[in-house]
């Protein structure tokens, strides 16, 4: 699945949502994942995850496999 078409579909959920991905296997189904969110604040880890994995529900099914992720707000993002 490409990096963009998950970026999508994070966003739709996440609308203003930083997505930075990285592929890697360079297969396109196991993913790295940093998302940025302001909706991350006041959420759990596991609050914050469970948000992005529903966005994908359908996409981890089959054409991604594996996902790495860290889901932040955007004081906790690196370089901010």
């Amino acid at each position: 699945m490409k990096a963009e078409a998950i970026t999508a579909k994070i966003r739709v959920v996440l609308p203003d949502a930083r997505v930075d991905l990285r592929d890697l296997t360079g297969t396109e189904d196991h993913w790295e994942a940093v998302v940025v969110s302001d909706a991350f604040r006041g959420k759990t880890p596991i609050q914050r995850h469970r948000m992005v994995f529903d966005a994908l529900a359908e996409e981890m099914k089959g054409p991604i496999h594996a996902l790495s992720l860290r889901a932040l707000t955007p004081d906790q993002a690196p370089g901010q």
